[in-house]
């Protein structure tokens, strides 16, 4: 379900945070369905419970899953404004990212090549 990559610049509870954002924006995790407890995914991972705990924490403050005492994490029921919202951040480092590359010599035709062939693989950088 997750691919965690130790090369990443990004903390790993950041990575899980946004491939689950991922499978719930993309449909690929249904609203109310029942994700894997902290101590099952941090086992099947290999990683840190407090780092699940972590990630579920900020997608539950972010609207992107509810809790339930005794019962589990489970996804919630994704509003515009919560995509609005995602999609405004996603921007917005999409504008960082571009401002670095940009500093750092890459002309605006290999940026949008780039662009153009994350996107044409369905978003899929890999």
């Amino acid at each position: 379900m997750l691919n965690l990559n130790h090369n990443d610049h990004r903390p790993i509870y950041e990575q899980i945070k946004e491939q689950f954002k991922q499978l719930i924006l993309s449909g690929a995790l249904a609203p109310d369905a029942r994700l894997p407890s902290v101590r099952e995914l941090a086992f099947h991972l290999a990683i840190n419970p407090n780092t699940i705990q972590r990630a579920y924490r900020e997608l539950e403050a972010e609207g992107y899953i509810y809790s339930v005492r005794a019962k589990g994490s489970f996804v919630a029921e994704v509003n515009k404004s919560t995509v609005k919202k995602h999609c405004t951040e996603l921007f917005d480092a999409l504008g960082r990212t571009v401002s670095e590359l940009y500093y750092a010599g890459v002309s605006k035709d290999e940026i949008t090549l780039c662009i153009d062939e994350i996107y044409n693989k369905g978003g899929n950088q890999n």
